[in-house]
């Protein structure tokens, strides 16, 4: 597996979703994934894009593992945590929740956003 694709992984793993979800949300078949990862190739461009995008990280992160400049970052924590505070306690419903419920609840939320 290229270094890209571990990277795609380690932010898969990190933000609780899977390739599934990556590949519907970026538009392209969890196919087109594995087979990106057999062939240990690196995506075009726009693809890479798209799932950085998605992700929430830099196309020049899943490249080099570099990490993002700092004040970009910092926006994107900012981000986050103006989300996190206003979704604190529905955070905290969802938590306490089997994790059965909080797929049910992802396949919800996935159908209103259509």
């Amino acid at each position: 597996m290229s270094d890209f694709w571990k990277r795609v992984d380690e932010e898969i793993d990190f933000k609780g979703i899977n390739r599934a979800f990556l590949a519907r949300k970026c538009g392209f078949s969890v196919t087109n994934i594995g087979q990106g990862i057999k062939l240990g190739s690196t995506p075009s461009a726009e693809t890479a894009v798209k799932i950085a995008d998605v992700l929430g990280v830099s196309v020049e992160y899943l490249v080099t593992g570099e990490n993002q400049s700092s004040v970009k970052q910092i926006e994107q924590e900012q981000v986050q945590l103006k989300l996190y505070r206003k979704y604190h306690e529905l955070i905290s419903k969802c938590e306490k929740l089997p994790e059965r419920q909080v797929e049910f609840l992802g396949l919800v939320a996935d159908r209103l956003e259509k």
